[in-house]
């Protein structure tokens, strides 16, 4: 069994042909205090132009929102969800503005805080990710895990929008999630790893419309993440467990390298 917690196959498919979804209602906080308050989510009401050296719960939600556009090029770094805009959100802002065609400085005013609420869906998923694409295959949504549903759900939201960097990276195309959030018992059902990050649902395996495991596991690289399983799989494992401490896996596992 790999670290990822795989049993050497995907759980299931999950197609999502969502169109971009546009500003709306609100959304759950993170329940565990590691995990930083990201305030409400949906028509998010950014009340200030934001830069280096703003501090305060509206950079954790715009480091939530940029966190994919971590790097220009492999390397095992993230944006941390500390609420303070340093040199690093500062770059990752940068990137995501040059990536929506907006002037790239860095400055988080009035355009890039509409492009960042166009990434939204009225119920707090994204607008390329419905919840249940990552619910539990056996039916039980967001419970069952080793943290509770709000929790989970959370977790999913913030592994949503560094899936909505991957998609744009890989030219807009279409992602399946394979398998997202899994309960314990589906866990050990599919002989996942006890300690799989899916039980927490900080977890994705994809696969990207029209790239190989191999392409889809380079853009990642620049992702922010710091699980990646091998790319010779038909799908890639993809997750975040470097920003996640108390769950036991605080280790960079990029099982291939860098490529």
């Amino acid at each position: 069994m790999n670290p990822a917690g795989h049993p050497g196959r995907p759980v299931g498919r999950r197609t999502l042909f969502r169109g971009a979804a546009g500003v709306a209602a609100a959304l759950g906080l993170a329940a565990a205090a590691d995990l930083g308050s990201a305030g409400p989510a949906s028509a998010y009401g950014w009340n200030r132009t934001l830069q280096q050296g703003a501090s305060g719960s509206d950079v954790v939600e715009l480091q939530i929102r940029v966190g994919g556009w971590a790097a220009s090029t492999a390397q095992q770094t993230y944006v941390a969800w500390d609420g303070a805009f340093g040199s690093a959100t500062t770059a990752a802002v940068q990137r995501f503005q040059s990536d929506y065609g907006l002037t790239a400085d860095g400055v988080v005013g009035p355009q890039t805080q509409s492009v960042l609420n166009s990434l939204e869906s009225s119920d707090g998923s994204t607008a390329h990710f419905d919840w249940s694409e990552f619910y539990s295959a056996d039916g039980s949504g967001f419970s069952g895990g080793k943290v509770g549903s709000t929790e989970v759900k959370e977790n999913v939201r913030r592994l949503m929008y560094k899936l909505e960097a991957v998609r744009k990276k890989a030219g807009n195309s279409a992602i399946t999630v394979n398998s997202g959030f899994r309960s314990v018992s589906h866990n050990a059902a599919v002989g996942g790893a006890s300690n799989s990050m899916h039980v927490y649902g900080v977890a994705a395996d994809i696969v990207v419309s029209g790239h190989t495991t191999l392409q889809t596991y380079r853009i990642a690289e620049t992702c922010g993440f710091s699980g990646l399983e091998a790319y010779t799989h038909s799908w890639q494992h993809t997750d975040s467990r470097v920003q996640y401490p108390s769950y036991g896996s605080g280790s960079w596992w990029w099982e291939s390298g860098v490529v």
